[in-house]
């Protein structure tokens, strides 16, 4: 576990999934920030934390994180805790934030601006001491906000974690083996209530995760940029591992091959996927 103070001018940080590829410690960063706004994009999505807004990041899943302060000045405290330390379900609470002013969030902030402020009288053997103080703080801290989204109604605790499952999807599209029972699994829930959480969808688990990956790989095609990449390797960046089942794929939602999708220039992609047949 580790802590530091942070002081730079606005930035922009990138956790891309080559880094994530090369090296994953498997932990959770704490921000929180004391001066300055912290804006996070994950998958496709962007939340903005004020100073006193504690939030957090998962070393697993990409994201980019820009700051902004009409100062120039921006400062705060990070941490990296291994995820094993907090609570099973921590990832919930992903892009929410989470008030460090009040309530167990107020003596976590408390603590750690403390801890950072004495750094320089503290001694070697004190920091196990101070590890477990913060560790524990930070279970409780999670516990905390875990038990308010447990304390919601029961439909909106579904959507949201529909919602939760959509993101962990649109991470993984590139991954062939995301299945149903991948992403129950990483959620911890079987898979028949995974079905029963996509209900209210147009699509079933299945054809969700099969119209998003056509749809980025019709977008890649009709990408000028990419007009030198072979289909076969576009098809595979969207986890289709064979490129006859693509093109089947592919012709059937939008009543062409691929091929001839990409010569014409087609852009309007989303208005083109069929709605699943029952």
């Amino acid at each position: 576990m580790k802590v530091w103070p942070t002081f730079y001018q606005p930035l922009h940080f990138y956790r891309t999934p080559k880094l994530i590829r090369r090296s994953d410690p498997e932990q959770f960063h704490i921000a929180l920030p004391l001066r300055g706004v912290n804006h996070v994009e994950s998958a496709g999505q962007t939340a903005s934390f004020v100073p006193y807004e504690l939030h957090f990041f998962d070393s697993s899943q990409p994201y980019h994180l820009y700051s902004t302060n009409d100062n120039g000045l921006f400062s705060g405290v990070g941490i990296d805790i291994p995820k094993a330390l907090l609570p099973k379900q921590a990832d919930q609470l992903l892009g929410r934030p989470m008030p460090g002013r009040e309530g167990i969030g107020a003596l976590f902030t408390q603590f750690l601006t403390r801890l950072v402020a004495d750094s320089g009288s503290l001694t070697p053997t004190d920091g196990p001491r101070l590890g477990t103080v913060l560790a524990n703080l930070a279970c409780a801290l999670f516990a905390q906000a875990l038990d308010a989204e447990h304390a919601l109604p029961s439909e909106t605790r579904q959507r949201n974690l529909a919602l939760r499952i959509q993101s962990f999807i649109r991470q993984n599209l590139p991954d062939p083996q995301l299945t149903p029972s991948t992403i129950a699994a990483a959620h911890h829930i079987s898979v028949r209530y995974l079905h029963r959480v996509f209900r209210h969808e147009d699509r079933t688990v299945v054809a969700w995760i099969r119209h998003q990956r056509l749809e980025h790989a019709a977008r890649d095609l009709t990408d000028p940029t990419q007009h030198a990449t072979p289909i076969h390797a576009i098809a595979a960046r969207w986890g289709f591992a064979c490129h006859a089942d693509f093109t089947r794929a592919f012709r059937s939602a939008y009543g062409m091959p691929p091929r001839d999708y990409r010569s014409e220039g087609r852009t309007d992609c989303s208005q083109r996927l069929p709605r699943p047949r029952a």
